[in-house]
């Protein structure tokens, strides 16, 4: 069952139309990638979805009803959650402050305690820091971060927009392995990432978008093996 549809989706800034019509799914428990160049429609994609963005109403069915239209925060109340690009952290708050905003919109206290104590299993990093201020972290401390706030809302979709921009290699295997492991936990992803291989070898299925179109989508491995999406993205000449 499809946790996630897109139905056509256009989005417009003014008159310029970003994202012309656009079908696409994710099922329930699925890791899907969506690639593609700077200025293709990515981000304005998952704005859409998380409710930052208008949208015609029947454009986007949630967990089985339409979503076009809502508001973030009531989005976030049904379990979808959003982790931007540029990560959006509260600098001056500490860590724990950071990720006890994730978990704003809920009221089982005794959960939300058992949830921060997963998050810190995951990234140690922040267990250390959970008293420094958000904004004296490092960059990968940062995403780090913001998957955790992220997480602490319980999400059923989760929503990734270029996780691995501007870290070292090893933060970004372990930003990887992590978003893995929450894959396996159940949680359902939508991953926007310009690493067009990392994306596709952790996702089981992948869309390509240029110019604010789909213009290949499959299984993560079959397009891998693509000679258009090797040679594009992937910097490998046929």
């Amino acid at each position: 069952m499809n946790l996630l549809e897109l139905k056509h989706l256009e989005v417009s800034y003014g008159g310029i139309k970003a994202v012309k019509g656009i079908d696409l799914s994710v099922a329930k428990g699925e890791l899907v990638c969506l690639i593609g160049t700077n200025g293709a429609g990515k981000t304005t994609t998952l704005k859409s979805i998380a409710g930052l963005l208008p949208v015609a109403a029947d454009a986007i069915v949630y967990d089985g009803a339409p979503i076009g239209g809502m508001r973030a925060f009531e989005l976030v109340r049904r379990g979808l959650a959003l982790v931007p690009e540029g990560r959006g952290i509260f600098g001056q708050l500490t860590v724990e402050e950071n990720l006890a905003m994730g978990a704003y919109a809920r009221s089982d206290a005794a959960a939300v305690k058992l949830d921060l104590q997963h998050v810190y299993e995951l990234f140690p990093r922040l267990a250390e820091r959970r008293s420094q201020s958000g904004g004296t972290l490092s960059g990968g401390e940062q995403q780090m971060l913001a998957i955790g706030r992220a997480l602490m809302s319980r999400p059923k979709l989760l929503l990734l927009d270029e996780p691995s921009m501007g870290l070292a290699p090893l933060l970004v295997q372990k930003i990887f392995e992590t978003v893995l492991a929450v894959a396996r936990e159940g949680v359902t992803i939508l991953l926007v990432e310009q690493n067009a291989r990392l994306a596709l070898e952790v996702s089981s299925r992948g869309y390509v978008m240029e110019t604010g179109l789909i213009t290949l989508q499959g299984p993560a491995r079959d397009l891998l093996n693509d000679p258009k999406v090797r040679a594009a993205y992937l910097g490998e000449a046929d």
